[in-house]
Order: C-alpha cells, then sequence, then structure tokens
C-alpha cells in the first residue's frame, strides 16, 4: 500500500474552521479519486467529499456549502477545507485514494467539534 500523510485535524469551537491535508507519500500511477470519509462514535464511515482527477466534486448533503474538498495534482495531495464546523462533524476523518491498482486509505485524523 502506498502510504499517506495526514494532517490539520484538531479541535475547534462551533463555526470555526480547519483545513485538513492529504499526501500520497511514495510512488503512484495515475491518481483517479481522492476524497475524505469520516467516522464517528458508533457510526459508520461515511464519505464526505470526493473528487475526480478532472476536478469534478461530490459532497454528502451534511456538508455541502460548508466544506470544499481540492487537490494539487503536480504534489499528489488532496485538501479538505472545513468551514462552518458543527458538533455533528465531530469524527476521525480519513483521506482515500484511488489510482492504477491501488485503494489506500490514510491513519485517519481527529476533528472534535465540542458542543
Amino acid at each position: 500500500q502506498v502510504p499517506l500523510v495526514e494532517s490539520g485535524g484538531g479541535s475547534v469551537q462551533a463555526g470555526g474552521s480547519l483545513r485538513l491535508s492529504c499526501t500520497v507519500s511514495g510512488r503512484i500511477f495515475r491518481i483517479n479519486t481522492m476524497g475524505w470519509y469520516r467516522q464517528a462514535p458508533g457510526k459508520q464511515r461515511e464519505l464526505v467529499a470526493i473528487i475526480t482527477s478532472e476536478g469534478t466534486t461530490d459532497y454528502t448533503d451534511a456538508v455541502k456549502g460548508r466544506f470544499t474538498i481540492s487537490r494539487d495534482n503536480a504534489e499528489n495531495r488532496v485538501y479538505l477545507q472545513m468551514n462552518s464546523l458543527k458538533p455533528e462533524d465531530t469524527a476521525m476523518y480519513y483521506c482515500n485514494v484511488k489510482a492504477f491498482n491501488v485503494d489506500t486509505w490514510g491513519q485517519g485524523i481527529q476533528v472534535t467539534v465540542p458542543s
């Protein structure tokens, strides 16, 4: 598996912002989609946002208008800008990268928005 390095999590008050970053650390060929998923305690992992190699994006309804996913193809990096954070956004966030013969996950990064 190709390692992914995630950063940018933490704790922020409701209404605040965080920016997550995920970098592919290692050799990878033909990245297709890059995305962010999250898993809250006691819940299943869910898709938050995804971006294709052409820049097409999709978001779960709960974050539309608040989160923005973007990618830097030259750096093999994907970002998740999270604004207007809510307590229900509290979760472990995971980066996912799909490429030719590769489907790899980051170790997860905690985002906490106290109520």
